[in-house]
């Protein structure tokens, strides 16, 4: 007994010393918010950003705080629980102004003015993490600055008789943008959620940008990239976006691992679109299900391989662009593989074309003959377009057979693959062996059938 005594003293003296020593961990300078009342407005947000130190901690409490405040020193913001910052007016729920400001955890509404931010940061350094923002204008603004990082952050359009996702919201024209960049550069965007926005992440004037693994739906455009300058637009995600990614007047980008499916919504969706980009390489991509896949129009001297062209109704679309290197995609499923017009000089090999009925005399996976791309259809319903009416009927597939004129002047792959180079299509079962998991489970579905069999049929006799 005197032993049980003794051993919870000192498990008493034990908690005593660590909980004084997490006191003293505390940052110093950190102030706590009193907690606000979930049912009213708590107006000293404000005051509590002026009263802690530069470099010091702001915890805030579980409460609603009036929006329209201003960080200008460099702290760190924490929420403890639920915290809404709401802005009604036509300053931003937020402005971060000064530098290497943190801010984690708190939601973000922006109720009033179409033009207005729920956070706008113009401030450098600046860390956003986990935050939720909730808005009938602009989420995220991004202005003038450099080095910032969002990360884990929701984003969603906010307005009456609308659903979670935004679908169901005004027209695309009237919304803004989740994440919007102008003249900021060397950001990391990544892990981020969005729907329902104009357009989901936004980057005009901007360059050398890390956008990866984020995921849009329901919005514009789900990546748009504007005038930009080495950005990476890796390992992202999109659906039901008008447009998965719409890059324009970009140089030097990697656009990699990314997968948007079902922009097909509009007449003018894609999986992947590229006006006036040059010297970027894409690869490794997954466009399926979409209108066009991979639309590449007035775009010169840029690497197309290793993409996954699945299930879209025209697989890819060449306009005026040259000097392009076009190798190893997969066109699988696509009422249209390819259409071609006016673009010279691109080098196309090694890709698989599913449609193409090639030619393997030597065993080597490769046709000996070539795959051209037939620009007859295009330039049609390009001068008429009510003749799209006709497509794939037996007189426009006639007519498109007979149409040679400036044969030597089209798209043509020169070593079509008679197979898939790499992996198979979504969907579709590996024709490998079993993995090693899926053969225990087997053996063991089969030996209790057979104990199953034996003991109801052997044992009752």
């Amino acid at each position: 007994m005197n032993d049980l005594i003794r051993w919870l003293r000192l498990s008493g003296w034990v908690f005593l010393c660590l909980w004084c020593l997490w006191c003293l961990w505390l940052p110093a300078g950190a102030a706590f918010a009193q907690p606000a009342p979930q049912t009213a407005s708590s107006p000293g947000l404000q005051k509590l950003i002026d009263a802690t130190p530069e470099g010091g901690t702001l915890i805030l409490q579980a409460g609603r705080y009036a929006g329209g405040s201003t960080i200008g020193k460099s702290i760190r913001v924490e929420a403890r629980g639920e915290v809404l910052i709401q802005g009604d007016g036509p300053e931003p729920a937020l402005h971060i102004q000064a530098d290497n400001v943190q801010l984690r955890g708190v939601v973000l509404e922006q109720n009033a003015g179409d033009e207005t931010a729920a956070l706008l940061v113009t401030g450098s350094g600046t860390l956003l993490e986990e935050l939720t923002v909730r808005t009938v204008a602009f989420g995220i603004v991004l202005r003038d600055n450099e080095r910032n990082e969002i990360r884990q952050t929701t984003v969603r359009r906010l307005g009456e008789g609308e659903d979670p996702s935004g679908a169901n919201s005004r027209m695309a024209s009237d919304k803004r943008n989740g994440i919007d960049l102008y003249n900021s550069h060397q950001n990391r965007i990544h892990d981020n959620d969005i729907a329902g926005m104009n357009d989901g992440i936004y980057l005009e004037s901007s360059h050398r940008n890390l956008v990866e693994n984020n995921y849009v739906e329901h919005s514009r455009y789900g990546i748009h990239l504007m005038y930009t300058d080495g950005t990476v637009v890796r390992g992202n995600r999109g659906a039901y976006n008008i447009t998965g990614a719409m890059v324009m007047g970009v140089k030097d980008a990697e656009v990699t691992d990314n997968t948007f499916m079902k922009q097909s919504e509009s007449v003018n969706s894609q999986g992947l679109l590229f006006f006036d980009v040059e010297t970027s390489r894409i690869a490794g991509n997954k466009v399926e299900g979409n209108r066009v896949g991979l639309f590449i129009e007035q775009s010169h001297r840029n690497e197309f391989g290793n993409n996954d062209v699945l299930r879209n109704f025209v697989g890819v679309q060449f306009l005026e662009s040259e000097g392009n290197r076009f190798t190893g995609n997969r066109f699988i499923g696509n009422v249209i593989e390819s259409q071609a017009n006016e673009s010279e000089d691109n080098v196309f090999t090694g890709n698989y074309w599913e449609a193409f009925k090639g030619l393997d005399t030597n065993g080597d996976g490769v046709s000996e003959l070539e795959y051209a791309m037939n620009p007859f259809f295009e330039r049609l319903t390009s001068a008429v377009p009510a003749f799209q009416l006709f497509f794939q009927s037996p007189g426009m597939l006639f007519l498109e057979s007979m149409f040679t004129s400036g044969q030597e002047q089209w798209s043509v792959d020169v070593a079509p693959r008679m197979s898939p180079a790499v992996n198979a299509p979504s969907g579709e079962a590996s024709r490998g062996p079993a993995p090693a998991g899926t053969l225990a489970i087997g053996l063991f579905l089969l030996a209790s059938s057979i104990f199953t069999t034996y003991y109801l049929g052997v044992r009752r006799r």
